[in-house]
């Protein structure tokens, strides 16, 4: 059941929405991870050469306190952590392509 909405309350729920996405990285870990990819810290690092080791873990945590990346403990020597999105995480891929897609008709409207 969809709740009524006020404008503040809509405001106030975008509002929460965009902090889940606040941070230099979050997206582009994000685009990495759609499609139900499975990457490794490691990989990550590979696919994001700008990011450092602190950041990317700070931004994995973030994202995984969230709700928005599930970590994945592989118990095996060595260890194996593999990052993914969550189901909440990857309802964002037509989100983010509507943005996209609106970001594009500011520049066509140009």
């Amino acid at each position: 059941m969809e709740k009524e909405l006020t404008p503040t309350s809509a405001a106030d729920g975008v509002e929460q929405a965009l902090k889940v996405l606040e941070g230099k990285w979050k997206l582009l870990i994000m685009f990495h991870l759609f499609g139900g990819k499975l990457l490794r810290f490691s990989e990550l690092e590979r696919a994001i050469p700008a990011i450092t080791q602190k950041m990317l873990t700070q931004q994995l945590r973030q994202m995984e306190a969230d709700g928005v990346v599930r970590r994945i403990l592989h118990h095996q020597l060595p260890p194996k952590v593999e990052y993914g999105l969550t189901e909440w995480g990857q309802a964002l891929c037509p989100v983010l392509d509507a943005l996209l897609k609106w970001a594009d008709l500011r520049d066509d409207l140009r």
